[in-house]
Parts: C-alpha cells; structure tokens; sequence
C-alpha cells in the first residue's frame, strides 16, 4: 500500500518551488531553512525520488518535481476547502473586486494568495479598469468593492500611501529630449493627473507619445527608449528603472489608495474580503 502523502511536506515542496530556494520559502511558511531543507528531504524519500534540482542560485522541479507539483496544489486546495467548509460554512460565495491594471499586476497577487488559502470558499472575480471607472461600477452595482487611487475631491479613506515615481528604460536617456516624451495613462486616470499636473508646476514642455489604460502598453514603449513615465512604486518592473530629480524630473505626488464597497453587497463574502483588504494592503 502506497504511503501517503503528508500535507505540510507538499506545502513546504510547493512554498520551496514558488520561491525558488529554501531560504525565501522558510518564512513563508513559519519554518527556518534548515527545516525546509529537511522537510524537502523527507518528501524525496518519501516518494522515493529527487524533485529539485539544487542549483547555485536557485531551486526548480525537475521532471518529477513538476508532475508532483500539479497534484501537490491540487490537494492542498481540497484540503482548504474542506477545512474552510467546516470552520467558515458562512464564508461562501463570489465577489466581483474591481481594481486599475497596474495595482492588479504587482500589488494585489501575493494579496489574493494569502486570502484564497485563508477562506478557500471564497471566488473573487476579478475586473482591471481605471480607477474613475470602477467609481461608476460602484455606483451603477456592478462590482461589489473596488481598489481606487483617490482622486483630490473624493471622500474616501485612504487605506496605503504608494509613492508615485518616474520611470525609465535602463538602456536610453529618454529624459534629455526637450520637449520630455511621456506615456501616459487615459484621461481621467488619478496618475495621469499627478504627472500633468508636476509638468505643469514646474513649466517643463512636453509631449504625449502614448496614451491607454493598459499597464503592459505603457511598459513597452518605456522599455523601448520612447518615453518616461509616472508608475506606483509598487508597479514597477525589474525591466525599469527609477529615476528623478537628479534627472532634472519634477516630484510627483503620492497616490493615495482606497477601498469603495457596494451598499447594496452585503454578504458575508463581501465583508470577509473587505476587511482582508483593508489589512492587507496597509503598510
């Protein structure tokens, strides 16, 4: 008969493969490096066969490994919800959670994780629109909360300060043409407004050589050397670099970040995810 599995074994497998070493997953999952290591050990005899490959600067599956893996996630998700089904049968159901693209790529993924293993009967479903759009979601019903930067004449409280910053293509100088190249996100969009509104402050000419609400559009034309631009702090990739006043760059104003609700959601979905939010996304 086949030994099974033991689940805090695969937690720390997937916890060492997501991190990609036994030292970024230890605190992860609350154990130190010499446990991980020797919980890894443990699996590998258990299934009788190695599952990483331990190289000098990381740890990945090898075949078995990501075979392993498929299955390791699969159970542990059953395993959460079945505990959640018995310890939060009131915590069920979907929330519709609006949010701009920008924070759905960088800030809110390790935010959705911890809350997906936390209340596993839990469905979020996601929609990316700029911030004064999902305003109207709001207010029109059709999202239950919404993540927004806040604009100056909007009532809400601000549950994280991001500092707003300039980026650029680490290959081109894109911040010495004269007038200053800017891509820019769409009208009405809150970091649209504060990267205008320090152009205009300071009377540094400029052009608008791209303007959407798609974060990944932005990226490309600023990698590619044709532009500079305003993105959160915690939406900038590692393909970008930060720059500033000693480019000769105005300051730009802090984006403040809120959380609307829905008056008319008021399930228990909802308020679970509301205050996970609210926590979670404070500094």
């Amino acid at each position: 008969m086949p030994t099974p599995l033991d689940r805090d074994l695969l937690k720390t497998f997937v916890a060492v493969v997501e991190a990609g070493s036994f030292s970024h997953a230890a605190p992860k999952i609350g154990r130190s490096q010499s446990a991980v290591s020797m919980q890894m050990q443990r699996l590998e005899q258990t299934v009788g066969k190695p599952l990483l490959i331990r190289g000098v600067k990381a740890v990945v599956p090898n075949a078995a490994g990501t075979e392993l893996l498929v299955h390791a996630r699969r159970l542990l998700k059953l395993s959460d919800e079945a505990w959640a089904s018995i310890t939060q049968p009131e915590e069920i159901g979907c929330v519709r959670l609006g949010v701009p693209d920008d924070y759905a790529a960088y800030l809110l993924p390790p935010v959705l994780a911890r809350f997906a293993a936390e209340h596993a009967l839990v469905t979020v479903e996601l929609v990316c629109e700029p911030s004064s759009a999902l305003v109207e979601a709001i207010g029109a019903g059709r999202i239950d909360l919404a993540i927004v930067t806040r604009l100056p004449d909007q009532a809400i409280e601000v549950v994280r300060r991001e500092p707003f910053v300039w980026v650029a293509s680490p290959s081109h100088v894109a911040w010495q043409d004269d007038p200053l190249p800017v891509a820019l996100f769409e009208a009405g969009c809150a970091a649209r407004m504060r990267v205008l509104n320090a152009l205009d402050v300071e009377r540094r000419p400029y052009r608008c050589t791209y303007s959407s609400a798609s974060l990944l559009g932005l990226i490309a034309v600023v990698q590619a050397g044709l532009a500079i631009a305003g993105l959160a702090l915690c939406s900038v990739p590692p393909a970008l670099q930060v720059i500033g006043r000693k480019e000769g760059l105005p300051e730009l104003e802090t984006l403040e970040i809120g959380i609307l609700r829905n008056a008319n959601s008021r399930t228990s979905a909802v308020e679970c995810l509301e205050g996970f939010l609210r926590a979670a996304l404070r500094p």
